[in-house]
């Protein structure tokens, strides 16, 4: 019996038109980033035997270097590609409870510019010689992929051989496939988007910062988050940070560390008792849904109004997730930053977080939904406090790592609160940065972040780059109905104002012509963006 094969691999030339999509007998259909060994520069995953009658309908072979793993599963979803297989190297060892299970790392496909490859619920282990006192970097690092949840003292039941491997492509790769075109590498390894006529194959952005606009509300923003960055001392938040390191949540623990309904500072509440708030939690009352889970409006017994999310599933990765936000939010207080009322038990039936209730939607809603809401001082409102919103968390050592419009809200006053901390990192004492890959949401992440896997600071400070030109432009951060190289806002943003073209980028409810004051503090707000989006001198003089 014939098996199908799937090799990994880079083409170098591309001579032939690249199909949408292919037939791969019993499997059915696929599209990039897989392609067939005949056409193996139309993708990162070439699959052999798609024309055999012969081939297996229950599983393929993944071929990684020397060795082929049977594949049961291929999800695709909207951005990224997800692999299920089974290690059954690894499952003989998990079996004999094996100490060389330790030293056992997960093969990957090799990286590549067309996007990366990362193990989803996996648990990353430094291997060390000598007892350390300061940094990591003389150890070894294994990952291993872990279960869903798990509470156990035995440190084999927190691992699993059933392994899932997702495939993100890059923001190029992303642009290319949202306007039907197909990435690929040329001789040089660089990318390329076939079919597209009469434009340079090779995105480069080669810029240079050359506006002679008085930066006045650059200024203004600058000096929030320097000065809050002083003052960090001055309102405890060293001391917040010391707390916060000292009583991290293990997920673990067997224990609730509950107190009279009281769980790591915030008040516990029963499933019950939100299932009656939201009633039922009725489609009706639903406020939004993001990829972690649902977000519904409910009223409480004692009359405060909320927004309850609901997490989706109920594993590892979610009970991670849910502590992470809860730690993170129960040492902050800021008038910008969402407040935390309380959530259900870590083992109740549902992961539900309770949260103030912001009244006026998401500034996504406004921009995108409502654009005249929004006047320009307005919009200046909302970028300084979000900057200051920002400049307190980084203050703090933590870094939100998806900010973007939906998550910032408004209230009725158009006040800013910014929300949803489930990605947020806590960065340890005098640590520049952390390894780690890449999260978030597309349109926003650091170029940076994505290509050296380091996040930092600077990561949160190019999505709000992102945010500001949504606030001048009211376009979305990414629409697959521009123009192939300005799906992205950030690349349509850099092309028009480094072409002079200002005014095209700027929304016509703002009156870019019509008021002096408005055009000078616009274009100020436009060169700040420019700087950060195209990691120019206002990202350095944000951090000094």
């Amino acid at each position: 019996m014939m098996l199908l094969i799937l090799f990994i691999g880079n083409g170098n030339g591309h001579k032939e038109e690249c199909p949408l999509w292919f037939d791969c007998g019993n499997h059915g259909r696929f599209e990039w980033p897989f392609t067939k060994v005949e056409h193996q520069d139309c993708g990162i995953w070439p699959i052999h035997g798609c024309d055999d009658d012969l081939i297996n309908p229950n599983y393929v072979l993944l071929k990684i270097g020397p060795s082929s793993i049977k594949v049961q599963k291929f999800e695709m979803q909207r951005f990224a590609t997800i692999v299920y297989f089974t290690d059954h190297h690894l499952r003989n060892l998990l079996q004999s409870d094996s100490c060389e299970i330790f030293s056992y790392n997960i093969t990957l496909p090799p990286s590549s510019p067309l996007g990366y490859f990362t193990i989803n619920n996996n648990i990353t282990l430094f291997k060390c010689n000598r007892t350390l006192q300061g940094s990591l970097a003389a150890c070894s690092m294994v990952q291993l992929p872990m279960n869903g949840f798990a509470v156990s003292a035995n440190p084999f039941a927190f691992l699993t051989a059933e392994i899932s491997v997702q495939f993100l492509p890059s923001d190029e790769c992303m642009q290319c496939h949202h306007y039907r075109g197909h990435c690929h590498l040329d001789s040089q390894r660089k990318v390329n988007c076939a079919q597209r006529k009469g434009k340079s194959s090779a995105w480069k952005l080669g810029l240079t910062l050359g506006l002679g606009v008085a930066p006045a509300w650059m200024i203004i923003i600058f000096g929030l988050i320097l000065t809050l960055r002083r003052c960090k001392r001055q309102y405890g938040l060293a001391q917040t940070q010391l707390q916060s390191r000292n009583t991290r949540i293990d997920p673990y623990e067997k224990s609730d560390s509950m107190t009279d309904r009281i769980f790591f500072g915030v008040p516990v509440f029963s499933y019950k008792e939100l299932q009656e708030a939201t009633n039922n939690f009725d489609h009706k009352t639903k406020l939004g849904e993001g990829g972690f889970g649902s977000v519904y409006y409910g009223k409480l017994q004692d009359g405060r109004e909320v927004a309850v999310k609901h997490l989706f599933e109920h594993n590892y990765k979610r009970v991670q997730q849910f502590m992470n936000e809860i730690e993170i939010l129960t040492h902050l207080r800021h008038r910008n930053l969402v407040s935390l009322y309380g959530c259900t038990s870590r083992h109740s039936r549902e992961l539900l977080l309770v949260y103030e209730y912001v009244p006026n939607g998401t500034l996504a809603y406004h921009l995108h939904e409502r654009d005249d809401s929004l006047t320009w001082p307005i919009r200046m409102q909302i970028a300084i406090e979000t900057a200051t919103a920002l400049a307190y968390l980084h203050a703090s050592d933590i870094i939100h790592r998806d900010v973007k419009t939906s998550n910032i809200l408004l209230d009725n006053n158009f006040w800013v609160k910014v929300a949803d901390f489930g990605l947020s990192r806590l960065l340890p004492n005098d640590v520049s940065h952390v390894s780690t890959a890449p999260q978030g949401t597309p349109g926003y992440l650091d170029p940076e972040y994505f290509q050296h896997y380091q996040l930092t600071d600077k990561s949160d400070v190019y999505s709000f780059g992102v945010v500001l030109v949504e606030l001048i432009s009211s376009m979305p951060a990414l629409d697959a109905a521009r123009e192939i190289d300005e799906i992205n806002l950030a690349n349509l943003a850099i092309k028009r104002i480094q072409n002079g073209k200002l005014g095209e980028l700027v929304a016509k409810s703002l009156g870019f012509d019509s008021d002096q004051e408005v055009t000078r503090t616009l274009a100020s707000v436009a060169e700040l963006a420019f700087s950060v989006c195209a990691g120019g001198p206002a990202i350095k003089t944000l951090h000094g």
